[in-house]
């Protein structure tokens, strides 16, 4: 099985929300070893994709994501 691209793995995370976060921190692992092979040094996520997308559910997935070592910005930054 070949490695995911940054985009790839950003699209599992979305299905991961989408589905009560499921093995998300997997998603979040191969999203930073993706984003290190393709030297990407932060994430971009289309808010209006978010299982969550108000105030609150972004702060806590950044909060999230950084703690595992992923900067997380949204597109309509």
């Amino acid at each position: 099985m070949s490695e995911p691209t940054v985009t790839e793995a950003i699209d599992n995370i979305y299905a991961s929300l989408h589905a009560d976060n499921e093995d998300i921190d997997e998603h979040i692992a191969e999203l930073k070893a993706a984003m290190a092979r393709e030297g990407v040094k932060e994430a971009v996520f289309d808010p209006s994709r978010l299982a969550q997308n108000n105030r609150a559910g972004r702060k806590t997935m950044q909060a999230y994501f950084r703690q595992r070592g992923v900067k997380v910005k949204f597109s309509a930054d």
